[in-house]
């Protein structure tokens, strides 16, 4: 049996993975970095410290369940994303890690972006690797604390996929606009799963009419609503079913500008927000040719970057 080994340290969880090419299945070990209460984030340096103390616990246990050791290649993320100028500290612990395996076990290292692990891990998961197999482009969409991306990806042989920012969030991202209300509403950092809880409570429903403009969207009116709602009393159930219904229409919002570009593509979406089971349901009921990741893999994880080495060293 062959398999990949995949590492993934950002800014809120340490990841590892291991990729068995022959049969298509991922086993993922991850833990979150510790927040204090009623903080919203972690200094880098910080995590760093996290992931270095978290890394070596999370591969021994990774190893002790699975115990295969034909290992042919490591991938990594090293960066946040493929482009000029994306850097944080927090990548340098998987990407030593990679490195220290690769040379010990005299096989190749791999590095890409987090965000090509998410896509990655996203089109592994809900089945579609075939699209990189394909000449036509797919939209992808990278919903998390740091982003609010609209990608235009495309299979490529040296990047495995090239990845077009197509759109985005012109201030505040959706994530983060998900743990600032959800810390004001009490709730621990990161807020997602419980904010979830809190909106599936709600049985409001809400006339809300996105910030698109061209195919970017604008989320920082969404904080103030939601503040202001707070502020004159409205149930926490509601606040939070508020706020997931207006990232449901921002991203429909954007969908729709960018099938109205780029036709009718394949949507495929991944990122921690992309986990959330509202907007997920309400989105699989337009009529766009969507696909989602089980949550596993929409959150912060390794098996992205572990099929990327796959692909890389030429198993799949």
């Amino acid at each position: 049996m062959s398999f990949t080994l995949g590492f993934d340290t950002s800014n809120y969880t340490t990841s590892c993975a291991l990729f068995d090419v022959e049969n298509k299945t991922a086993f993922s070990c991850k833990q979150l970095l510790p927040v204090k209460e009623g903080e919203r984030g972690l200094r880098q340096s910080d995590a760093v410290f996290f992931h270095t103390r978290q890394m070596p616990l999370l591969i021994k246990k990774l190893f002790h369940d699975h115990c295969e050791k034909n290992i042919e290649a490591v991938g990594y993320s090293n960066v946040p994303r493929n482009v000029s100028g994306s850097y944080m500290p927090c990548f340098l612990v998987g990407e030593n890690s990679a490195i220290c395996v690769s040379e010990t076990m005299n096989i190749d290292a791999f590095k890409t972006s987090h965000q090509v692990g998410h896509v990655l891990a996203a089109l592994y998961s809900c089945g579609r690797l075939d699209l990189l197999r394909k000449d036509d482009p797919f939209l992808a969409f990278h919903i998390s604390g740091g982003t609010t991306d609209m990608l235009l990806c495309r299979a490529d042989s040296e990047k495995v996929i090239d990845i077009k920012e197509i759109g985005t969030s012109l201030d505040l991202k959706a994530g983060q606009a998900v743990d600032r209300i959800g810390v004001r509403l009490g709730l621990s950092f990161p807020c997602g799963p419980q904010f979830e809880k809190l909106a599936l409570k709600s049985n409001a429903t809400y006339k809300i009419k996105p910030t698109i403009k061209g195919l970017n969207c604008c989320l920082s009116g969404l904080e103030n609503k939601c503040i202001n709602m707070i502020n004159t009393g409205v149930t926490s159930f509601d606040v939070a079913k508020f706020c997931l219904d207006y990232i449901y229409e921002t991203i429909c919002g954007m969908t729709n500008a960018a099938i109205n570009v780029y036709g009718n593509l394949p949507v495929v979406f991944a990122g921690g927000v992309m986990s959330n089971s509202i907007i997920k349901k309400r989105l699989s009921e337009n009529t766009f040719d969507c696909y989602f990741s089980e949550p596993e893999f929409s959150c912060d994880n390794a098996v992205g970057v572990a099929v990327y080495a796959a692909v890389m060293k030429g198993l799949i």
